[in-house]
């Protein structure tokens, strides 16, 4: 038997969002641990359908999810802007909860020292991730923050956000969300949130393409620095070609890293 998918609705508040769990075939070893991920702005779940699935085939449990307010995937309004600020990353606990709900029927021990927790997500999505790293609920899991696409544009750039052609796929994209997450409230609160991070004593791993227009050159590394600055074990891995509009393209890179740090 092939990977069995379980889909659940993860309810924060007024939001209801989609996820989906990927469970192993039973034919392989599953492994003691679980990923848990997230797509990034205006974005939706199936597009770390790849990262799931890998891993999956691997023998590690994943669960994907929607953000609220993102249209391409769940129809869930974001009606105070605030509020998505303050409580977004707190839907890895409500995925956690389901995921290890799921497993228990799987006889897998959610208990054991030996347990592994992997939080990650791409571009807006590996910022909750990072930020859901420091939650309690996650505070004696041995655990790993995959941050896909993130970085730091430098100071006095003219972002790539800003420029003719970016600014007129906006006025698509910003259709795409709630009108409280219109590009002019989240933008700017993700510069601050990245140049202020605060999270600090985590394992950290940064994926991204050195084709990135996005994140732009050198953006990596100088959230790297900010990450290291805080006392986090950070790594970087800059592929030639990881264009930022292709996450699932990243699903290689992450199945390698969790190898070599025995994850699956």
């Amino acid at each position: 038997m092939g990977i069995k998918i379980k889909k659940t609705i993860l309810e924060l508040g007024d939001w209801k969002v989609g996820a989906m769990l990927f469970l192993p075939g039973a034919e392989g070893q599953m492994s003691n641990g679980v990923a848990l991920f997230t797509h990034g702005y205006t974005s939706h779940k199936g597009s770390l359908l790849t990262w799931a699935t890998r891993l999956a085939e691997e023998g590690m449990p994943s669960l994907m999810f929607d953000l609220p307010g993102h249209y391409l995937g769940t129809f869930s309004e974001v009606t105070n802007f605030e509020d998505f600020k303050l409580n977004s990353h707190k839907l890895f606990e409500l995925a956690f909860d389901f995921a290890i709900s799921q497993l228990k029927e799987c006889e897998i021990d959610t208990t054991s020292e030996e347990f592994k927790l992997v939080l990650g997500g791409h571009s807006l999505g590996a910022l909750l991730a990072l930020k859901a790293s420091e939650l309690d609920l996650f505070e004696s899991f041995k655990k790993v923050c995959l941050c896909v696409g993130l970085g730091i544009t430098e100071e006095g750039k003219t972002h790539i956000f800003q420029t003719p052609f970016y600014k007129s796929t906006l006025v698509v994209r910003s259709q795409l969300v709630s009108p409280e997450l219109e590009p002019d409230n989240v933008f700017p609160w993700i510069k601050s949130e990245k140049k202020n991070c605060t999270v600090s004593n985590q394992r950290v791993h940064l994926i991204c393409g050195q084709d990135d227009l996005v994140v732009g050159d050198g953006g990596v590394e100088r959230l790297s620095d900010i990450l290291k600055s805080n006392g986090n074990h950070v790594t970087v891995d800059l592929p030639n070609k990881l264009p930022h509009h292709t996450p699932e393209a990243a699903a290689g890179f992450i199945k390698k890293f969790l190898k070599s740090e025995s994850f699956i």
